[in-house]
């Protein structure tokens, strides 16, 4: 069922989020649900999220598509089975090819328990899988929201998500400091509010502006946080 296949919350979540913050209750109110589709299988997200680094969503959606059409099932086998230049022809960079490549041969080989990181705390489930090639905090944290479905992941490597935060607040600029303070507020269902700052970084609401002044601006949607590494 459709339903297995998007990031599941309810109720509980809107009602809370909306209490402790009156301008992301007037966000909510306007957009109404979201949908945001999840990949249950923990190595096919975790491929799709390496796949989507440093590039925009539209360019994202295309590659994957292309790669799910071809291949049908994202698995180890199937990847390990694939030379770097086959995996290039989908559009994707030699180094993205090398990071994927070697994913599916540590999980191949047991080097990497990818199904342990589903017991492990967020913290855990960080540390562990930056300790893959290519890997950073981002991907990480993209990984437990769109797979795992952790509810209370928070992004400050996320561009799009800071667009839609100074969008709603009107902030020219949002710190680190600032940013750890909204995650409080928002905790433990970060994640629900992360799907609404989305949702105004992407034009959901008319009339909503970036309030960074435009020497500033980023045009790129995602970033990595490991090593200098860029991507949502």
């Amino acid at each position: 069922m459709a339903d297995y296949n998007i990031f599941i919350y309810g109720e509980a979540e809107i009602s809370y989020l909306k209490k402790r913050d009156k301008r992301l209750a007037e966000v909510i109110d306007k957009v109404g649900p979201i949908e945001r589709k999840v990949i249950p299988d923990l190595f096919a997200a975790l491929i799709n999220s390496i796949v989507g680094q440093q590039i925009s969503t539209k360019a994202h959606k295309t590659i994957w598509k292309k790669m799910v059409t071809a291949l049908g099932e994202i698995t180890p086998h199937v990847i390990d089975s694939l030379s770097d230049e086959e995996l290039q022809r989908f559009g994707i960079t030699f180094k993205k090819a090398a990071y994927i490549k070697s994913a599916a041969q540590k999980v191949l080989s047991g080097e990497f328990e990818i199904e342990a990181l589903r017991t492990m705390p967020d913290e855990d489930v960080c540390t562990k899988l930056i300790e893959l090639d290519g890997i950073g905090v981002w991907t990480a944290e993209m990984l437990m929201l769109f797979s795992m479905q952790r509810r209370n992941i928070f992004s400050f490597g996320d561009l799009a998500l800071l667009r839609g935060m100074r969008m709603v607040y009107h902030h020219r600029v949002i710190n680190k400091q600032l940013f750890t303070r909204y995650k409080k507020r928002f905790s433990p269902y970060a994640s629900v509010a992360s799907l609404y700052f989305w949702a105004v970084a992407g034009g959901a609401i008319d009339g909503m502006k970036d309030y960074t002044p435009v020497s500033n601006k980023n045009n790129g949607n995602r970033r990595e946080n490991k090593s200098g590494k860029k991507s949502r």
